[in-house]
């Protein structure tokens, strides 16, 4: 017999994280522990997150790859997105400066054991963060990536790219990333 697993707070989930190995994310008092990310995922997300930083290098902008943490106010989801941008005063949940409130872009990798998740509920939790305008998940074993854009009647407007040729144009932060970049030194044969 098994038994069943505690819910925790929020406040007991960022304790077990801070001091954790690995990353957990959180949600309704559950704690999931992170799988490492595949060789091509790692690229990519370096791709991106590379491609961003210099993009933004001098202007009010910080790009974080993998490793900040993201609080979905509305909902308490606490996770950990590919690669995050943030313009203006970053937002933060306390002292320890952490978890981001604030991100105007996210953009996640697929994996294929996170893919349903990613596009779907995650995806749903995302759209609900006041400040977030663009949302960007990439694929991780075909050249395509879908660019959700907030609109000005809150409603998402999704275009897609499956081309090496194709450009995702992120206007809230007046950068491009082509395919090609995203895609440098990734086989997918």
């Amino acid at each position: 017999m098994s038994l069943p697993r505690r819910k925790r707070t929020a406040e007991e989930y960022l304790a077990i994280d801070r001091h954790s190995d690995y990353k957990n994310e959180y949600f309704n008092g559950d704690v999931f522990a992170m799988t490492g990310a595949s060789r091509k995922h790692n690229l990519i997300s370096l791709n991106v997150a590379s491609s961003l930083n210099g993009q933004l290098a001098d202007r009010d902008c910080e790009v974080y790859a993998s490793d900040m943490r993201v609080k979905v106010r509305p909902t308490g989801l606490y996770t950990y997105p590919d690669v995050v941008v943030v313009c203006g005063v970053p937002q933060f949940e306390d002292e320890e400066v952490d978890t981001l409130l604030n991100p105007i872009v996210i953009i996640e990798v697929l994996s294929k054991t996170t893919e349903g998740y990613d596009r779907g509920d995650k995806c749903e939790h995302y759209r609900l963060i006041e400040s977030l305008v663009e949302v960007v998940l990439i694929a991780q074993d075909k050249y395509h990536a879908e660019h959700y854009a907030r609109q000005a009647d809150n409603q998402w407007l999704l275009s897609e790219t499956n081309s090496l040729d194709d450009v995702i144009r992120l206007r809230s932060i007046n950068c491009e990333i082509s395919l090609t970049d995203v895609y440098r030194k990734v086989s997918l044969a």
